[in-house]
C-alpha cells in the first residue's frame, strides 16, 4: 500500500507557471503519473514516468509546456507546468503503479487511469486572470 499526497496547486494567471509535487510513502519502485479532471469530464492523462525516471510520456495538450520528473531519494514526483492556459484548470491527481525490478519495469510508464493502483486526493489548479 502506498499513500500519495499532492501539493503545489493554486491560482495563476495565463502564461504563468506552477510546480506540483507528490510525495509517496514507502518505496520508489512505482511508475507514476499525473492526471487531471474537470467537473463532468473523465480523468485525462497529463504525463507519466517510469520508476527509473528515464522514460516519460505526455498528453498531446501539454507537450512542450509541462515536464514530469522525480527524485527517488525523496520519494517525490513533480510536474512543472509552464505557459499555463485557462483550459489547464482542473484538479490534478498523482497516481502510482507497482513496478518490478526487471528491465521492463524500469522502462515502462502508463497512460491510462485503469493501469494505476494508487491515487492521491488531488490538488486544484486554476488558471485565470
Amino acid at each position: 500500500q502506498v499513500q500519495l499526497v499532492e501539493s503545489g496547486g493554486g491560482l495563476v494567471q495565463p502564461g504563468g507557471s506552477l510546480k506540483l509535487s507528490c510525495v509517496a510513502s514507502g518505496s520508489s519502485l512505482y511508475a507514476m503519473g499525473w492526471f487531471r479532471q474537470t467537473p463532468g469530464k473523465e480523468r485525462e492523462f497529463v504525463a507519466a514516468i517510469s520508476w527509473s525516471g528515464g522514460y516519460k510520456g505526455y498528453g498531446d495538450s501539454v507537450k512542450g509546456r509541462f515536464t514530469i520528473f522525480r527524485e527517488n531519494a525523496k520519494n517525490t514526483l513533480y510536474l512543472e507546468m509552464n505557459t499555463l492556459k485557462p483550459e489547464d484548470t482542473a484538479v490534478y491527481y498523482c497516481a502510482a503503479k507497482s513496478a518490478g525490478r526487471s528491465y521492463s519495469g524500469m522502462i515502462t510508464y502508463y497512460t491510462t487511469v485503469e493501469q494505476y493502483d494508487y491515487w492521491g486526493q488531488g490538488t486544484q489548479v486554476t488558471v485565470s486572470s
